[in-house]
């Protein structure tokens, strides 16, 4: 690092950074546009954006249009210098994903999760990686990391402390990828990473108050506040999933009873169903206007719409987005969620607010971890100026 003074160099990363998130945001742009975007003088501007090209962040092109004089060199932002990977582990999946630098879907691939135990499922983790990175072509950061989903309560170090539907406890999978790897691997909770990949790609956008309900196998919440996702003192927020709801009620995996998530999660819906049921088939047989089906998911619903309640008049969030893989069953459980939500919610909680069904469904959380991987990768790359 050059012999900048501490405050100059932490000068010159906010305005690295400021430039770069300007030329990612309205790419095509010219060094000049962006002068006047970002209120920094040309000749800064020039040197920084040089900096970017000699990264291989940012790329030209061909002349744009000319207000006069000789036409300008348009910068892009170069998504294709390095490949973020994110993978969303569920209680009974394993999705991977290849993205772009801008989150684009590269490459994905689905395998079933059967074995529960901690060796097993690293194992199965790694073949996915494996298979998703040996074809891929050449660039000039490669993978650039690796980012993992987690359905459990993950520390700001990345340890998982307790996936209670895997049987997990005290598990350190980040150093296990990294040793086979030799890549950064970031590890979040799913529903965290869902959160963020609504807010980064999907229904989430133009909302700064986010509350994300991952309904699976199990339920986690993520939440975004002022548009920053918050994770609480040690990372363990948005365990709402156990939440008690009936304090009598059924044993639930973490231990109590009565959790939110015995009752509105998947695993709860296809233990009424029966032993042969999956949530694919009880979507065909609602489609078919199969009536114990669809009474199936107006019940799950409900107990959706319940626990959400509590969420809305807990934080009085802008939005709710239900993600994961119950949102495949919006069309069988929307309305029954929305009556609960709308007669048991304190009336001026619902003002202004929205209720979305995941943009991404399935994929938000392995978008998410992908992105918060590309963003450390980002800033860890403009440190070094």
């Amino acid at each position: 690092m050059s012999q900048l003074t501490w405050n100059q160099q932490i000068v010159k990363k906010n305005n690295t950074l400021l430039v770069f998130q300007t030329i990612t945001n309205e790419e095509p742009i010219s060094r000049a546009d962006i002068a006047q975007r970002t209120g920094l003088n040309k000749a800064t501007v020039s040197s920084l954006v040089n900096e970017l090209l000699t990264k291989d962040f940012v790329y030209e092109s061909g002349p744009g249009e000319s207000s006069g004089g000789r036409r300008p060199v348009l910068l892009h932002y170069n998504v294709n210098a390095g490949y973020s990977i994110g993978i969303d582990l569920g209680v009974n999946y394993i999705l991977g994903v290849v993205t772009d630098l801008k989150g684009k879907i590269l490459l994905e691939k689905t395998v079933k999760v059967n074995e529960h135990t901690f060796i097993e499922v690293t194992e199965q983790i790694k073949q996915v990686i494996h298979s998703l990175i040996k074809d891929l072509p050449k660039t000039p950061y490669g993978i650039i990391g690796i980012g993992l989903g987690i359905p459990g309560i993950v520390d700001k170090q990345g340890e998982i402390r307790v996936a209670p539907n895997l049987g997990w406890k005290n598990s350190d999978i980040k150093t296990l990828l990294e040793e086979e790897f030799q890549i950064p691997v970031i590890v979040e909770n799913e529903a965290n990473a869902g959160a963020y990949g609504e807010k980064q790609f999907g229904v989430g956008q133009d909302y700064k108050n986010i509350v994300y309900v991952s309904a699976g196998i199990g339920i986690g919440v993520g939440l975004i506040l002022n548009n920053e996702l918050y994770q609480g003192l040690h990372g363990f927020s948005g365990e709402m999933g156990h939440m008690v709801i009936n304090m009598n009620g059924i044993p639930c995996s973490c231990g109590s009873k009565g959790c939110w998530e015995a009752y509105a999660s998947e695993h709860a819906l296809l233990k009424s169903a029966g032993s042969d049921s999956t949530l694919e088939s009880l979507i065909d047989k609602a489609n078919n206007q199969d009536e114990k089906a669809i009474a199936l998911f107006k019940e799950t619903g409900q107990y959706i719409g319940y626990g959400i309640n509590n969420i809305i008049n807990t934080f009085n969030p802008e939005q709710i987005i239900i993600g994961n893989r119950l949102a495949m069953a919006q069309t069988w459980i929307k309305q029954s969620m929305l009556d609960i939500i709308y007669s048991h919610s304190l009336s001026f909680q619902q003002q202004d607010l929205q209720i979305s069904f995941s943009k991404h469904s399935t994929h938000s959380a392995a978008l998410g971890v992908a992105a918060i991987t590309t963003e450390s990768f980002i800033q860890r790359e403009l440190q070094d100026y």
